[in-house]
């Protein structure tokens, strides 16, 4: 997959400024997908290295069907609201890695819910043409009022008056997570996807399989 490589913060902004017309906020998106991967990204202390890592799950039965990894040098510096530009390139490796395709992409970080509207979600569901919806652990943009304490229970996630998101709790009495969409997914059906990932913890199974997958590919790399 090809990707623009931009070098300073202004061909950054002009590449969101680009793609973001692209992104489909609408879907619906697939309500029954078969094939559902979790993205994530570990990274040394010493900022110098990272490792990308996608694990496709079986949607059914949540259980780890494909994975893959690519570790290399963060791409781009660490810069509020261009934090894709890091990430992307090893992403992209370890997508083009996967033996069986997924039907969505769900990523760890936001989508719509960014200060520019073009979070990872957005960014990897463009250039990939996946569905693709952010799970964030913590709030990025936006005011909410507090969900209820059950599971299923939200509010919107309001930016400038618009809704970016949704704060969703996925475990009872549990803090929740940020939803939003990213690419050819409604946030309806991105919150029905999410607590369908959701059986056991606060993080869905796409989120924690992946997040194993690059702590470990990150250990072995600097060993």
């Amino acid at each position: 997959m090809q990707v623009d490589t931009p070098r300073t913060v202004a061909e950054a902004v002009a590449v969101q400024d680009r793609l973001r017309p692209l992104a489909d906020l609408v879907g619906p998106g697939p309500r029954r997908p078969a094939m559902v991967a979790g993205l994530d990204v570990a990274y040394a202390e010493s900022g110098d290295l990272l490792a990308a890592a996608v694990t496709v799950l079986d949607a059914a039965t949540l259980t780890v069907v494909d994975r893959a990894v690519s570790v290399g040098r963060p791409a781009f510096d660490y810069v509020p609201g261009l934090f894709a530009f890091r990430e992307l390139p090893a992403l992209l490796a370890a997508l083009d890695g996967l033996t069986v395709q997924p039907e969505l992409l769900v990523c760890d970080g936001h989508g719509l819910a960014h200060p520019r509207r073009f979070g990872l979600a957005c960014h990897l569901g463009v250039v990939t043409g996946l569905p693709a919806i952010g799970v964030g652990k913590t709030r990025l943009v936006g005011e909410s009022a507090e969900p209820g304490p059950r599971r299923g229970d939200s509010t919107p996630l309001i930016d400038g008056g618009e809704t970016v998101g949704r704060v969703l709790r996925t475990r009872d009495g549990v803090k929740p997570v940020f939803v939003s969409v990213g690419h050819r997914m409604s946030l309806d059906n991105a919150v029905d996807q999410v607590l369908a990932l959701t059986p056991r913890y606060r993080l869905p199974e796409t989120t924690r399989t992946a997040d194993r997958l690059c702590r470990d590919a990150l250990a072995a790399a600097r060993t």
